[in-house]
């Protein structure tokens, strides 16, 4: 367990920096505060929990490694992308008229995890990385997933949290708009941005 403490660091950093998911998060936290946006982060939460179990077990690089899968994988992944941001950039100002509004749900968090690129390139970067238990490959992959999954849901719940801040910009129809567009736009860079480090 020698590199326990890089493991965990590791984990921090590549989780908890801004993509995909945790882009959305922020949009989310402020558009529909703490409370409306936890299904959502259970849904991300839970899906990288798949997103690591495919990737530690290797099914993630068989699929990948049949001809024309990835192409096709790559263009599902962006249209989603395309229409998260889409919601994202058109969602109207916060006020007491759209109170109603559907926050996102959990199977779109769920969803999100499993097309993020991110979440794919950063699992395959820890658990290749880093061996806690190299004796006992199966434990160490146990421990690996648990230590990750509670890491992964203390940075949602932060980057929720830190969202939650920024409900004011929403209510203002003309910075709602603004902030809506960088969200959006952050949101379609991200996954290049990860695909390309």
């Amino acid at each position: 367990m020698d590199g326990l403490t890089g493991f965990l660091l590791a984990g921090i950093a590549l989780t908890g920096s801004p993509g995909p998911a945790t882009l959305s998060l922020t949009a989310t936290g402020a558009a529909f505060g703490i409370r409306r946006g936890l299904g959502y982060g259970a849904g991300i939460t839970l899906g990288m929990l798949a997103v690591m179990a495919l990737t530690a077990s290797g099914v993630i690089a068989v699929i990948l490694a049949l001809p024309g899968l990835a192409p096709i994988v790559t263009i599902l992944a962006a249209l989603y992308f395309l229409y998260l941001a889409f919601r994202i950039a058109t969602a109207p100002p916060l006020g007491e008229a759209n109170g109603d509004a559907a926050a996102p749900s959990f199977a779109a968090g769920f969803a999100l995890s499993l097309v993020n690129p991110k979440g794919y390139a950063a699992m395959a970067a820890l658990f290749s990385g880093f061996a806690l238990l190299p004796q006992q490959p199966a434990i160490d992959a146990i421990l690996k997933i648990g230590l990750l999954l509670l890491v992964i849901a203390t940075v949602n719940l932060g980057w929720l949290l830190a969202g939650s801040g920024l409900t004011g910009l929403f209510r203002d129809p003309w910075s709602n708009r603004i902030v809506n567009l960088i969200f959006a736009a952050l949101l379609l860079v991200s996954p290049a941005a990860a695909i390309s480090f």
